[in-house]
């Protein structure tokens, strides 16, 4: 089993602790598939093994915590139940006596904490895995919240990164099965996921960036952080009270309008994927709070997504491909994600039939196209890109939360309303003004070769026979002459839109 395997002394103890969990919870079956176990032909997956391994998870703390969050995304690699059960991952854990946080708490505020602050609540408001909060009121009155991170928690989740790293690299090469989930690129992720959570100024930042990036949102509400107060290990942020959106009648009693909240939250989530380029990791309602006057605020960013503009523009081409009916675009968008793979493009151009023909008629439900999509990944050996399967997990979430206080809640609707934004933002950005140049000047330099192109073309269509081209190299001058004339249309398109944007 896992104690067989040779690691540094430093890391024996806890590696001794991780077998033991794995041996309470019967997880032999699964260690074996993986290739780190012996192989008892234990024929069929038991039923119970998902949610066996959830609780392994659990009792193993935040880093393995996190790793099954992160399994949670991958709807391309793992059956239903086994996401199912990862989705129930918490990070939720005792709660510790204050004097056991105080000295840190000091130490990052450089006074004891009922000096810094004009009160000091030390009964915790909440506990996790990674750290305690507590309740505090500024000298200036400000309601905030102190999250503080728990002692020796780094060096822990240090130790269990060695190890998942060490297990991984083992499983990659020992398990063909395992080595279509890629478990070297999913333990990459999670050290970035883990790394970047541990230092609490990194979440404030993202609360600053955030802000920012949804400033012309004014029913957006980020909470001030208070970067007098906070640290690596200490963040002190303003307090919000409201209601969390887990349905309708609780918002409509609170004088909420769930409508206005789910136009809010469909636009807000779509700008931050589409637009911006940087979202909320996990957007369900323990991290959302409806506020009085339709507004919503979005708390714990420590887990912030990024999509490149290339990527925000491939997604919205599989959505509006999708929504249009339109197979050979959306095969040419799954071939273009799954690169590698190895699936002949029929069988993805089939997958893209079978999707569009489901999909592209009515209300756009994600739980539904989610129900599809996935399952014909797998059947065919698609893999995602992770960075893509963190923004279907966000809008699969957001969906559901919108589906939850709006019922018949359609995204679709606001996803066309995304596409304009999305055109405008990149068009209006000074950054693609500099592309639209650029292109003018390798749009240039085509024309200025155009003229000899062509007459090369023409002089081989006047002197060779009809019956001689069919050759392919006279494929490749038809279709480069069509390129060009496209390329000078576009030069000319270019320039017309710089002229309209000035």
């Amino acid at each position: 089993m896992l104690k067989t395997l040779v690691v540094a002394a430093r890391d024996r103890e806890r590696l001794a602790e991780i077998s033991a969990v794995a041996a309470r919870y019967g997880l032999d079956v699964l260690l074996a598939r993986l290739g780190l176990g012996q192989d008892r032909d234990s024929g069929s997956e038991p039923p119970d093994l998902p949610r066996r391994t959830r609780q392994a998870l659990e009792a193993l703390g935040p880093t393995f915590v996190k790793l099954g969050q992160i399994l949670a995304t991958r709807r391309d690699l793992l059956p239903d139940p086994w996401v199912a059960e990862f989705e129930k991952l918490h990070s939720e854990a005792p709660t510790l006596p204050f004097d056991a946080l105080r000295p840190r708490l000091e130490e990052a505020l450089g006074e004891p904490p009922e000096t810094a602050f004009a009160h000091f609540d030390t009964a915790p408001l909440a506990a996790a895995s990674m750290a305690q909060v507590h309740r505090a009121t500024l000298r200036d009155g400000n309601e905030v919240v102190v999250k503080i991170r728990r002692p020796g928690i780094r060096q822990k989740m240090q130790a269990d990164l060695r190890l998942i790293t060490h297990l991984a690299a083992i499983v990659e090469s020992g398990s063909r099965e395992a080595r279509h989930f890629q478990p070297r690129a999913l333990v990459g992720q999670l050290l970035d996921t883990v790394l970047e959570e541990l230092d609490f100024t990194q979440e404030g930042r993202n609360a600053d960036r955030l802000r920012e990036d949804l400033s012309g949102h004014p029913g957006v509400v980020i909470p001030a952080i208070h970067w007098r107060f906070s640290s690596e290990t200490v963040l002190v942020m303003d307090y919000v009270a409201g209601v969390a959106p887990r349905d309708g009648e609780s918002l409509r009693a609170a004088g909420i309008d769930p409508a206005a909240i789910a136009d809010l939250g469909a636009e807000l989530v779509l700008d931050m994927v589409l637009v911006n380029g940087r979202f909320h990791g996990d957007p369900h309602p323990g991290n959302l709070l409806c506020l009085p006057g339709d507004r919503l605020a979005l708390l714990d960013l420590g887990l912030i997504g990024h999509v490149s503009a290339r990527r925000q523009q491939e997604f919205l081409t599989f959505i509006l491909a999708l929504r249009s009916g339109d197979a050979p675009t959306l095969a040419d968008t799954l071939a273009l994600w799954s690169a590698g793979s190895g699936v002949a493009r029929e069988r993805i151009l089939t997958a893209a039939e079978h999707l569009t023909a489901r999909h592209s008629n009515g209300p756009l439900v994600l739980g539904a196209l989610v129900a599809d999509f996935f399952p014909l990944l797998r059947k065919e050996g698609l893999v995602l890109p992770p960075d893509l399967a963190l923004i279907f997990k966000a809008l699969i979430t957001m969906d559901g939360v919108l589906n939850a206080i709006q019922p018949g809640f359609d995204l679709s609707e606001a996803i066309q309303r995304a596409r304009g934004r999305l055109v405008m933002n990149r068009l209006a950005a000074s950054r693609s003004q500099d592309k639209i140049v650029a292109l003018l000047l390798e749009a240039s330099r085509i024309a200025d070769d155009a003229p000899r192109l062509l007459r090369a073309f023409t002089r081989k269509l006047e002197t060779e026979p009809e019956a001689q081209r069919s050759g392919p190299s006279d494929g490749a001058i038809i279709a480069g002459a069509k390129w060009i004339a496209g390329a000078v249309l576009a030069a000319g398109a270019l320039v017309a839109l710089m002229l309209g944007l000035r």
